[in-house]
């Protein structure tokens, strides 16, 4: 443990720094400023976090994003005053609907400097609205051992927030000096207080509660189907559960029951759905009298379309348990579905070897190719469908990792990067507008620890958008839907 005690600010930063420590904290991503100045000194100074400086705000917030995506660990935002927070939005809305717990901390000038002309000032109070789940103003520094208790339990209570739930946005003033210039205010703190005592303290609560979820024996006497999508469930429960049932996993790709496929379940796993329920036949001789869906709904439009149609009774759950007295096992329901499974990955093999130089094609490949190892993070909009529609079911393929808690393409390249920082060797699938939505991430290249692939589907603009009736609408369709562009991508990255 490491105080500075050569002025107020920096105890006040050194103190805070260490709490966010014990607390859990291991990474800031940090954007320069001046008003951030002392935390920036404690944060970079402490032995147990790692810290890197990102000069673009919006991008240093889905960098961080992408590390707690990784780890689930709490990550630290820090940035000045002024506008420089304002860029953290789009990352915050996206960890505030996905759960991912970013800490993001806006240096601010004191109250008297405020609402008179004072330059890079603005209104920072509840900056993030209704996005995050706590919000407070940290008092102006002082040298009082009360104040610190208040700090330090402050700061734990922001950091079990934003495990249990997602965003916390603390807004800290600061007076001069920022830098850590030697006076005399908080010298007699040094030996006046038992600091490693001031420090340990009984824990709080840290992660999301983990009470599985029993289901109603007739619930599960039914023939069901349980859809699987993005979250952090555990996959060998579920698995568990649907061979028990004898009800089939309809797993979107980013789902770990999709490419990383729990061994010796005996579970029935159906990729291909969306193509499946394409099918009006189909449609009809598979639909279900019941429905548990796992962790997000899943991308697709055609089973989103078919469970509403459907109208079965239906239980969402983040987590669910394998332990069951009720199991039932009806194998010519799950027999329907494995035949309808390799009929329609039959014809997507078929259909794809027919068409080389179709993109999906590269996708089916890349999520084939990949192994345990890896980890996957995939952009909104066509590549995430595409993943959707033609990754095969396998037991040994990369951990897929996506921003589909808002679905935007803000900040796909930043976020990677995030989750291949300190990670296994990551590849980024993204489509040619997302990628250049976020060309300020590549600033971020020189920082990363880690190893980053980034595939870049280049149809030269939003192919999504072709799929929408305004299509059949050109012109303005090619123009300000489709939104063509010439940017040579090689000679951006070189």
């Amino acid at each position: 443990m490491t105080l500075d005690f050569r002025n107020t600010n920096a105890l006040w930063s050194s103190v805070a720094a260490e709490t966010l420590f014990r607390a859990g904290v291991r990474h800031a991503v940090i954007s320069p400023g001046s008003r951030n100045t002392p935390l920036t000194f404690a944060l970079v100074a402490h032995p147990g976090i790692a810290t890197t400086p990102v000069l673009d705000e919006r991008s240093a917030a889905f960098f961080g994003l992408g590390i707690a995506k990784r780890t689930g660990a709490p990550v630290v935002l820090l940035c000045t005053s002024g506008t420089a927070g304002a860029n953290y939005l789009p990352a915050v809305v996206e960890a505030r609907e996905s759960g991912a717990p970013l800490l993001i901390i806006t240096a601010d000038r004191p109250p008297e400097l405020r609402d008179c002309a004072s330059g890079q000032t603005i209104d920072q109070q509840k900056l993030f609205g209704s996005f995050v789940t706590f919000y407070h103003e940290l008092a102006v520094p002082e040298p009082r051992i009360e104040l610190l208790r208040y700090l330090r339990q402050t700061l734990r209570h922001a950091v079990a927030r934003a495990l249990a739930s997602g965003p916390v946005h603390l807004n800290s003033p600061f007076r001069d000096p920022l830098p850590p210039i030697e006076d005399t205010t908080a010298r007699p703190l040094a030996a006046s207080v038992a600091w490693e005592e001031f420090f340990t303290l009984p824990g709080s609560t840290s992660g999301k509660p983990a009470v599985p979820a029993a289901l109603p024996a007739d619930f599960i006497r039914s023939r069901g189907v349980i859809v699987c999508g993005g979250g952090g469930y555990d996959a060998g429960s579920v698995a568990t559960l649907a061979a028990r049932i004898g009800w089939p996993i309809l797993a979107d790709a980013l789902s770990p029951l999709r490419l990383r496929r729990p061994a010796d379940s005996g579970a029935v796993i159906v990729a291909a759905y969306d193509a499946i329920l394409r099918d009006e036949r189909a449609t009809s001789a598979l639909r279900p009298e019941a429905v548990l869906i796992l962790g997000e709904i899943p991308t697709s439009k055609v089973l989103r379309a078919w469970l509403t149609a459907c109208d079965a009774p239906t239980v969402h759950l983040a987590l669910v348990s394998a332990d069951s007295s009720a199991a039932v096992s009806d194998p010519a329901w799950t027999a329907r579905w494995q035949h309808a499974e390799a009929a329609a990955q039959a014809a997507l093999d078929a259909g794809l070897a027919a068409q080389p130089a179709f993109e999906g094609g590269y996708v089916r490949a890349l999520a084939s190719a990949l192994g345990r190892d890896h980890t996957l993070f995939v952009a909104s909009s066509m590549p995430v469908r595409d993943l959707e529609y033609l990754a095969p079911v396998r037991p040994d393929g990369p951990r897929v990792l996506a921003n589909r808690g808002a679905n935007g393409i803000d900040g796909t390249l930043s976020t990677a990067l995030g989750v291949a920082h300190d990670g296994a060797p990551a590849v980024l699938l993204t489509g040619d507008l997302a990628f250049l939505h976020d060309t300020n991430g590549l600033l971020v290249a020189a920082k990363l620890r880690g190893s980053l692939v980034a595939v870049v589907v280049n149809n030269a603009g939003g192919g999504i958008f072709g799929h929408l009736p305004v299509a059949a609408f050109n012109p303005p369709f090619e123009e300000y839907w489709a939104t063509p562009q010439t940017v040579d991508l090689a000679a951006l990255c070189a």
